[in-house]
């Protein structure tokens, strides 16, 4: 049997109201400040501010050396709550990346869900296998360092 998607699921709590953190994931520019730096990863051009539904986000990067153009797009949009993802063009077979928020008195919790493949088929499962699979949860836990220290506890 073929492994149609791998997913993956993070979960972090964040000492801040949902609005508040909401604000900061539907900046696209804020991808920058929570993506490691060895990606080399650049915006270059989400084609509308706010984001809503329908908005696409061109990026550019270097995965081991090796320069990625990509560009995704919101299809669901729901403030404060949740927004979806998907690759339009890019590096993978799917990309589809889930962000949901959960208000918690003056916490959210944030879930990312994201199911992704790779094009090629016993080559990509086989990349996926040596490379990929660790590198994309090396981007999820450099992220989650980076989330904590933006949004620290304030002191009272």
């Amino acid at each position: 049997m073929t492994v149609k998607f791998h997913t993956l699921r993070e979960e972090q709590w964040i000492p801040r109201p949902i609005e508040e953190v909401f604000e900061f994931f539907a900046d696209a520019r804020n991808l920058e400040t929570i993506t490691p730096t060895w990606l080399n990863f650049k915006i270059l051009a989400p084609d509308s501010k706010p984001m809503n539904a329908g908005s696409a986000i061109r990026y550019s990067l270097r995965w081991r050396g090796v320069p990625v153009r990509w560009t995704t797009e919101i299809r669901q949009w729901t403030y404060p709550n949740r927004f979806i993802d998907v690759q339009r063009s890019g590096p993978y077979k799917l990309w589809h990346h889930t962000h949901r928020f959960e208000a918690h008195g003056g916490q959210t919790r944030m879930v990312d869900i994201v199911r992704y493949s790779l094009p090629f088929g016993v080559v990509g499962r086989f990349i996926h296998w040596a490379q990929v699979r660790r590198d994309v949860r090396r981007i999820f836990e450099y992220r989650r360092q980076r989330i904590a220290g933006l949004f620290a506890p304030r002191n009272s």
